[in-house]
């Protein structure tokens, strides 16, 4: 070693502590990496100053985000071909307000019995569904199956409404659009309502919906026994059952609200009307109407859709059923009934037909009566 080398004993160090107002006190540790560019981050600094690791709870709630999306997607997707399934209006029309359209819906539910039944496709249930878009206001009116009318319009020839149906979409059921057209116009020139629109079900339908809903309630308002043909017909099947019906709320699957929908011959009086019928089958309706709008039914929709698709058809597109299903409110609907009791009187066809007529032959009388039941529920 050289002598310049080395340092003298008595040479002192260039050196100060910092001031104390440096946050340094002569006792403390030096600190790793003191002097360094102050941005860098060493594992040995402070952990407000690492990099943050996710959160379990936040990795969840994506994957929660994630599922929702997806779910929302696949029923989009069935949606959509749900209703390429069962409508004949092209998929972007729409009918209704506030798409330019008419701001009162009126819509036919027609239901039949369907292949395998004797008179397949006579439509046994004819509902107009009458909605105020704007008010939400809705009156469910009763069309009867006997009304005398004449089929095809204007022809002359005379036979009961629930031909109407039948008359369009022929003997082997191939023209559901033609049937709907047919049975729309004879319910618009009789209640005086601009019908156009139209919802067909079999009564497979109407079973299969139920039971995909897990059942509906239904407030029975008479008790009754009736006896009821074991295949809905009996030129099917000559076999008769008894079917039972206590008063008060009951809790129905799709075959038991079918038979208490459809019994006839029943041992009380008030309930073996074709009026009581519709009465029954206007109940079973807004029951449905109440499950398929309830949050706890909306994780059924697949099961819903599945039991429909085969045996439901309309002429309303996907806007008008998103529509009807926002503004409609057929759980608290006005109900209108066109019976003996107010329009219509009893009579007997020149065959021998038991048939309705309105009162002194005047047809007008029934829209008239319509529009005066829409008005007071409307006040």
């Amino acid at each position: 070693m050289r002598k310049s080398d080395r340092i003298a004993p008595t040479a002192k160090l260039d050196w100060a502590p910092p001031p104390a107002d440096a946050g340094w006190a002569p006792d403390a540790p030096p600190r790793y990496g003191e002097g360094l560019p102050p941005e860098l981050v060493y594992p040995w600094d402070e952990s407000g100053k690492q990099p943050r690791r996710p959160r379990r709870g936040r990795l969840a709630l994506r994957l929660v985000a994630l599922a929702v999306v997806l779910v929302l997607l696949a029923v989009v997707v069935r949606l959509a071909v749900f209703v390429a399934a069962v409508s004949t209006a092209p998929l972007l029309s729409t009918h209704f307000w506030p798409f330019g359209g008419p701001r009162q819906a009126d819509v036919l539910v027609l239901g039949y019995g369907g292949q395998g039944h004797d008179g397949a496709y006579l439509t046994d249930s004819m509902l107009l569904v009458h909605t105020d878009l704007g008010t939400r206001r809705t009156a469910q009116i009763s069309v009867p199956r006997d009304l005398w009318v004449q089929v095809p319009p204007d022809s002359g020839h005379y036979a009961k409404i629930n031909s109407a149906y039948a008359y369009g979409v022929g003997a082997d059921g191939a023209n559901p659009d033609a049937g709907g057209q047919m049975a729309t116009l004879k319910v618009s020139q009789v209640t005086g309502l601009p019908v156009d629109r139209w919802v067909t079900i079999d009564f497979q339908g109407f079973r299969a919906l139920v039971d995909a809903l897990g059942g509906v309630d239904i407030d029975v308002e008479r008790g009754f026994s009736a006896q009821y043909p074991a295949n809905d017909d009996p030129a099917v099947d000559p076999n008769w059952i008894t079917v039972s019906f206590k008063a008060g709320r009951q809790h129905m699957d799709g075959e038991t609200a079918i038979r208490y929908a459809r019994a006839r011959y029943a041992d009380t009086p008030a309930e073996a009307s074709d009026f009581a019928r519709s009465q029954r089958q206007e109940r079973l309706v807004r029951a449905i109407g109440a499950k398929l709008k309830s949050p706890t039914s909306w994780w059924r929709i697949f099961a819903v859709l599945n039991a429909l698709q085969p045996h439901l058809r309309t002429n309303l597109s996907p806007v008008d059923l998103a529509t009807l299903a926002l503004r409609a409110n057929p759980g608290g609907s006005t109900k209108i009934a066109l019976d003996d009791t107010n329009v219509l009187v009893n009579d007997t066809s020149a065959d021998g037909q038991a048939i309705l007529v309105p009162r002194g032959g005047d047809y007008g009388v029934i829209g008239t009566y319509i529009q005066d039941q829409l008005a007071a529920g409307n006040r």
